[in-house]
């Protein structure tokens, strides 16, 4: 059993963090507070060639691997989790048209997602339809040789950027199961019908824009019907869904690691009846708990995402994404309870990852549905512990 990286995984690594430490970090708590846009962070991105982590070499991408994939998320929501989420639909769309688009649709838009010229997002969640994907509500009727899309989408990320936004929608609401009457559509900034209504206020997450999205008789030639065939929807979303769980566990492990990182240098200057609190038998256990997790946390991400590599793994992916994001608020509590007082104010870290560690629990599928993943794939004997 091997648990280091390669040689070109660690060079990889270090390219990163270099890059987080000298351009993330000392701008991340100013800027999320003052609601300023990353620009030069994104550009930092794209000169990293990280928007096309997922297209394939042969059009113009790094095609990085599963734990690759992983390093980068890790990475960045070490510095500002925010940043992370500006890769993060991007990347899981750029999978989807590489693996299921036709040659025509891959040729248009993959060189130019790989550079970040173009961006995309997923516009998937509804305001009654997140993790019950099943649920959406947005049509897409054909007419000739078009799609007449109708429907609202909630909390889409990069949706101001996106160009073009894959839309699931219900290309036939009567068919039963439900999931084979759903497709995704790749619709292009600028269509008429096709409108972002605002940026949604939120608790953490902040950097890039969520935003609700209205599509009102969006007409989209048929040609942009991904991979050409109606009712794939579902399953071209899943797969992508596997590496969003893997970025999940990846991001929840970056926000332990600092939240971590935070309290053990506190710990070395905070004194308290004359001594650093550090050789206080409470700070001593917390600071061990949290290590411990730490650790089991990035052992399950990178173990999921080597699963991925090796084909379906959404029992792995649930796992890991579950126990990591967990473990991400529970370093952050206990990173602040070191913090004391400290901890409240804005002037530390530690209060924004305190507001950002909640999301990892409720993206790409809550924790409680994920569970239930998890429970059917060891009944069913696609998976198994030990």
């Amino acid at each position: 059993m091997d648990f280091e990286f390669t040689q070109e995984q660690q060079d990889f690594r270090r390219v990163l963090r270099n890059f987080v430490d000298r351009e993330i970090i000392p701008v991340a708590r100013e800027w999320e507070q003052s609601g300023r846009y990353p620009t030069e962070i994104v550009q930092g991105l794209a000169d990293l060639g990280l928007f096309g982590m997922t297209v394939p070499e042969e059009y113009g991408g790094l095609d990085l691997d599963a734990v690759s994939f992983a390093i980068v998320f890790e990475e960045l929501s070490r510095g500002w989790m925010g940043i992370a989420g500006i890769l993060g639909s991007h990347s899981l769309s750029c999978r989807m048209v590489a693996m299921h688009g036709t040659e025509a649709q891959k040729k248009r838009y993959l060189p130019e997602l790989a550079t970040g010229e173009r961006r995309t997002g997923l516009g998937l969640t509804e305001p009654g339809a997140g993790t019950d994907m099943q649920g959406i509500r947005t049509t897409a009727r054909l007419e000739g040789d078009e799609y007449v899309i109708n429907g609202t989408k909630m909390w889409i990320t990069n949706a101001r950027f996106a160009n073009p936004l894959p839309v699931i929608c219900k290309t036939d609401p009567t068919a039963d199961p439900r999931h084979k009457g759903m497709s995704v559509l790749l619709v292009e900034q600028g269509t008429p019908g096709f409108e972002v209504l605002k940026d949604i206020d939120k608790l953490g997450y902040k950097g890039p824009e969520s935003c609700e999205v209205l599509l009102d008789n969006v007409r989209v030639p048929v040609e942009n019907l991904l991979g050409g065939v109606e009712g794939s929807g579902m399953k071209q979303t899943l797969s992508a869904l596997e590496w969003g769980r893997v970025n999940i566990a990846a991001r929840s492990v970056g926000v332990a690691q600092r939240a971590f990182d935070e309290a053990l240098e506190y710990s070395k200057v905070r004194e308290a009846f004359g001594q650093p609190i550090n050789e206080f038998q409470a700070i001593e256990l917390k600071l061990a708990t949290m290590a411990t997790n730490l650790q089991a946390a990035r052992l399950m991400a990178y173990w999921a995402a080597d699963s991925v590599s090796k084909g379906r793994a959404d029992a792995a992916t649930g796992m890991a994404k579950i126990f990591a994001s967990e473990a991400a608020m529970e370093a952050a509590v206990d990173s602040m309870k070191v913090h004391g007082g400290y901890g409240f104010s804005k002037e530390y870290e530690i209060e924004r990852l305190y507001r950002d560690a909640p999301l990892m629990s409720i993206g790409e599928g809550t924790n409680d549905v994920l569970r239930t993943v998890v429970a059917k794939a060891l009944v069913s004997g696609r998976a198994s512990v030990g």
